[in-house]
């Protein structure tokens, strides 16, 4: 990735769209990489390479965020999606995350939040609206006294607690006094005995294993 974040605006209603774009110009450190009306639009400027984010939407005609989003995650695992969208209901963030979106934040989301939330996918971190963190946990609930950590390891507990903390892996590693290759390898370890796809799933997995608690 370059100095800037190259971000895809993927919104079907014309003055949302033309607004983030302007939103985003106003944003230090991130560059608008193209705007779409449409999933399809999305995928195709998102292959014609040197993105690094696409904000998405959910709702949109021809091919919708849920699959443009499964589509991108899957031909281009360097590229990250977070979603921007009106709807906050459990089924909309199951999907998103299930897809592989890094990030969800609603449309009352600020200029603040939003490029706080593009540096942090951007950089592997998963990003959530409260609302949306609020609705995980609650989601999560029904196993309050689960145990079982599928043989995780006591350092890849700690690695995925600070995973579901939000730092990056740079952070673990100067947190556990460890090489980020070492950090590396407990996350894909711990990903592969857990069966998460990326980080936003570990940290589901945590608050489900009461690992972490909501702040």
């Amino acid at each position: 990735m370059g100095d800037a974040i190259r971000v895809v605006v993927a919104d079907d209603q014309q003055v949302v769209r033309e607004g983030l774009v302007a939103l985003l110009g106003l944003i230090e450190g991130v560059e608008v990489a193209g705007a779409a009306a449409n999933g399809v639009e999305a995928v195709e400027l998102v292959a014609r390479g040197n993105v690094d984010v696409v904000l998405m939407d959910l709702r949109m005609p021809v091919l919708d965020g849920i699959q443009a989003t499964a589509r991108i995650t899957a031909d281009h695992p360097g590229v990250a999606v977070l979603v921007l969208t009106t709807y906050a209901d459990d089924a909309s963030i199951a999907n998103a995350l299930r897809a592989g979106a890094r990030g969800y934040l609603t449309k009352d989301a600020g200029r603040a939040e939003i490029g706080a939330a593009l540096r942090s996918t951007a950089a592997g971190q998963s990003t959530f609206d409260p609302e949306v963190t609020k609705r995980l946990v609650a989601g999560l609930a029904p196993e309050p006294a689960a145990k079982d950590t599928d043989g995780l390891t006591a350092r890849e507990t700690e690695v995925l607690r600070l995973i579901a903390g939000g730092l990056s892996n740079p952070e673990i590693a100067a947190r556990l006094f460890i090489s980020e290759a070492t950090v590396k390898t407990h996350i894909n370890n711990t990903f592969a005995k857990i069966g998460a796809r990326h980080r936003a799933e570990a940290v589901r997995y945590a608050y489900r294993k009461g690992l972490v608690s909501e702040a």
